[in-house]
């Protein structure tokens, strides 16, 4: 038996061809799978308290990668790989590495020229990386930790409170996440920094 998978509203399917990436046989459903990714992504976490504090680190793309590996290399053989496939949402796949850097440059900018509060600065970054979708799958809770390193490791302050929130269940919780990035879609950044401090 195949792993069936059933998606919300704003997450983003796997082809086939990704599917078979899955590194343990014997999961079969979505719950099995959200499960085995949230140990996985608990370890992750557990790393990110030790790493040192360096915006030149963080903001890199070998960073980025590595993240994105932690969080989901004991479930996925494509983990911490930029996706090769177009999908639903997402930049063009070939234009991923480009994109990315863009974001990284322009981070950096806001962050000497003090464009922004630096509440408003990660969020404006996970706005943007889980705009060009880097990967087959885990965008949203990547760019969710990314938000958080940033605060914590660069800015040297409290994390976003989200984490208390389950947003890979469909209730009312991830319907305001997924309305508050279709406001930042348009232009519209407040909704998400607001759904990210309460």
């Amino acid at each position: 038996m195949g792993l069936e998978l059933h998606y919300n509203h704003g997450q983003t399917p796997l082809d086939e061809e990704e599917k078979e990436g899955l590194k343990i046989p014997f999961i079969t459903t979505q719950g099995e799978l959200d499960a085995f990714e949230q140990l996985n992504i608990e370890k992750a976490v557990e790393w990110t308290i030790h790493i040192r504090s360096s915006t030149e680190m963080i903001l890199t793309e070998k960073f980025i990668k590595n993240l994105h590996k932690r969080m989901y290399g004991e479930v996925w053989k494509w983990a911490g790989q930029f996706r090769r496939s177009n999908k639903n949402i997402g930049v063009e796949w070939s234009q991923i590495g480009l994109e990315l850097r863009n974001l990284l440059d322009d981070t950096k900018y806001w962050m000497e020229n003090r464009s922004f509060p630096p509440e408003e600065i990660a969020i404006r970054f996970k706005h943007r990386l889980v705009s060009i979708h880097c990967f087959p799958n885990g965008n949203g809770r990547h760019s969710r930790l990314m938000a958080d390193i940033i605060m914590e490791k660069i800015f040297g302050k409290k994390h976003f409170p989200w984490h208390l929130s389950n947003m890979v269940i469909a209730n009312e919780t991830r319907k305001r996440y997924i309305t508050s990035l279709k406001e930042a879609d348009n232009g519209n950044i407040e909704p998400l920094l607001e759904f990210a401090m309460n």
